[in-house]
Formats: C-alpha cells, sequence, structure tokens
C-alpha cells in the first residue's frame, strides 16, 4: 500500500500549500498552477492534500461518483438510479488523477469499451481521466509541455464542468468538475494564455536557500520512506487539526461577508496592475472569502486580499516593455502602495 507524505510535514513552500488548501475550500476558484523547480514538492504536496481530505460521499453504482447530496441528478446514472427517490451512498477517498503528458485523446475523455463491443456487440462508453477525476484532482506536470489538442480539452471542460464525447456512434455527456493542478518549470517553456488564464490562483516555488531549511526537508524525507507507517502517525494530529480547519472553512464559507470596501479594494488593485477582464477581481474576491473562512473570521478584510494578491493575480498582468520588475514583485508593490507598506 502507498502512502502520501503528510502534508502537515511539508517544509516551508507556504504561499504553495495555502493556495492548494484554498482550493479545497472552495474548488470554484479554478484549480492551481505551480511553477519552479525540479524536486521543490510539487507533486507530493498534491497528494498530500488529497490524502488529508476527509472521504467524501458519492452514489452507489454512479460511474462518475456523483454527489448523493445534488437536488438535480447531474448524470443519466444517477437519475435512473434515484428514480425519484434518495439513491444509497457510501464513502470514497478524494480522486487524484495525473495525467501523462502523452496521453491520447480517447484515454483522457473516454471512448467506446473496444472489449464489449467485440465479445457482446455491445456500444458501451469506458470513462477516461476526466471522469475519474470528477470531484477531485486532476494533476498535470510540466503542463506547459502538454500538447495543443488536450490544452483545448481542458480549457473547454474547465469552463463547463462537463464533458461531452461525440464518437464511433456513442454520444455522451458526463460531470466532470475537479481541481485542476498543474505544475511545471518556467524555463523548459511557456503556458499557452488560454489555459494560463484558467487557472485561478499562480504560484512560484523555489529551492530553499537556507541550510537549515534543507536539512529539515532531507531529514523528513528520509525519515518517511524508511518508515512510512511511524511517520504519518508523528503527524497525525498536525493533519487532523489540518483536516477539521478545512472541514469547518466548507461550512463557513456561505456565511463569509463579502462588503462593498473589500469589493473596492479588489478592483482598485486589478486596476492599479492593468489585469485584462474582471476574471482577477472574481478571483481575488473568491480567494479572499476561501481564506477568511480558514482563518475563522466573518468577513473580508485587507489582510486577507493582500495575501492572497500574489497568487490571483501575477498570472494576468501584461507585460510591460518599459517595467522589468517580475510579476510578484508588481503586484507586491501595488498592494503596498493601495494597503500601506
Amino acid at each position: 500500500m502507498a502512502f502520501a507524505f503528510p502534508f502537515a510535514a511539508i517544509v516551508g513552500q507556504d504561499e504553495m500549500k495555502l493556495a492548494m488548501m484554498i482550493a479545497a475550500v472552495d474548488p470554484a476558484i479554478g484549480g492551481v498552477l505551480v511553477f519552479g523547480d525540479r524536486g521543490t514538492g510539487k507533486s507530493t504536496a498534491v497528494r498530500a492534500l488529497a490524502a488529508l481530505l476527509p472521504p467524501m460521499k458519492a452514489v452507489v453504482g454512479c460511474r462518475w461518483g456523483c454527489d448523493p447530496d445534488d437536488a438535480q441528478p447531474r448524470c443519466e446514472d444517477c437519475a435512473r438510479l434515484k428514480g425519484g427517490g434518495r439513491a444509497r451512498s457510501h464513502t470514497v477517498p478524494v480522486p487524484v488523477v495525473d495525467l501523462p503528458l502523452g496521453a491520447t485523446e480517447d484515454r483522457v475523455v473516454g471512448a467506446l469499451d473496444l472489449e464489449r463491443a467485440l465479445t457482446q456487440g455491445v456500444k458501451a462508453f469506458e470513462p477516461g481521466l476526466l471522469a475519474r477525476a470528477h470531484r477531485g484532482f486532476l494533476y498535470v506536470d510540466e503542463v506547459n509541455l502538454l500538447e495543443d489538442h488536450l490544452v483545448d480539452l481542458l480549457i473547454d471542460v474547465a469552463a463547463s464542468g462537463e464533458n461531452v464525447v461525440e464518437r464511433e456512434g456513442l454520444s455522451v455527456r458526463h460531470p466532470a468538475r475537479f481541481v485542476l493542478v498543474g505544475s511545471g518549470n518556467p524555463e523548459e517553456g511557456e503556458l499557452r494564455p488560454q489555459l494560463l488564464d484558467r487557472f485561478g490562483l499562480a504560484v512560484e516555488v523555489r529551492t530553499p536557500r537556507e541550510i537549515a531549511q534543507r536539512v529539515e526537508v532531507v531529514k523528513r524525507r528520509d525519515a518517511f520512506e524508511r518508515d512510512p507507517v511511524a511517520f504519518r502517525e508523528h503527524w497525525a494530529g498536525d493533519e487532523a487539526r489540518l483536516r477539521r480547519r478545512i472541514v469547518a472553512a466548507r461550512k463557513r464559507l456561505p456565511e463569509v461577508e463579502v462588503g462593498d470596501a473589500a469589493l473596492t479594494r479588489a478592483a482598485g488593485l486589478c486596476l492599479a496592475l492593468g489585469t485584462d477582464g474582471l476574471r482577477g477581481e472574481l478571483t481575488l474576491i473568491r480567494a479572499a472569502r476561501a481564506l477568511a473562512a480558514l482563518d475563522g473570521e466573518a468577513g473580508i478584510g485587507d489582510a486577507q486580499l493582500r495575501r492572497v494578491a500574489g497568487p490571483a493575480l501575477r498570472h494576468r498582468l501584461r507585460r510591460d516593455p518599459l517595467d522589468e520588475t517580475d510579476a510578484s514583485a508588481r503586484v507586491e508593490r501595488a498592494a503596498a502602495e493601495l494597503f500601506g507598506a
């Protein structure tokens, strides 16, 4: 049995961990893009967060694992199983699905089940990776190297929350709502603007520069690999506290107040940075609201807006040929001018 490294045991990388927790509280934010050096714990953090989250309820017999608490059936399976009543449910782990760079389109969206077609003469749909990722995490390593046709697919599904397959005489439509997590090294190529804009939050990770932190990373990883069971038991208390914090934040989220003052602050920051469209403001407010829920606050304040400004806005800035400052510094500078040093 494979054990995930405890989320609470990850050393440093505070911005990445916070962004992933925010996405876990409010998946509608649109996923997390993690760019940075190799070997900095990007994929470890994704799997650790999924293992941290409590199991989710799913409809028994539904191929997509739909939520039994949804008032309206979102797929044909649920409509058939509920039959006007309440379907049976069970608990399943939150899925984490890897999308390989070389995956075919059929593997991603699903295709005709050839075995059943040949042996039984029946046209049946074999679900793909998007179906498996429903209500969980879809992880794409080296997302900046993903082929264009798969990028187009992800953009469509991320926007609609639904996967539509029309091929080989099949017509299938099923829900595909997931937290998209992409990671990559910017030195190996840039991400297409259309997909970049679909990520709610973007964080940068760097190799630790302090000796003490590097030593602690190696010590914890070595201890985990030598005895994963004992290591996880050692961190079980911290994991339980984080889990309770996320669960409580999910319940508190609808009650967090978003006042006009916070909306004005968000709009002013985006205007000062010259972000295109209004997606920046929407993401900034959603991320700040999720952070306020995590912090146990009743409403959004400057503290939350400033803390999530970088992840929410740095990847939405236009390039200024007259300003060589990187995006993170530009956001920090604008936030300091608006909120105070």
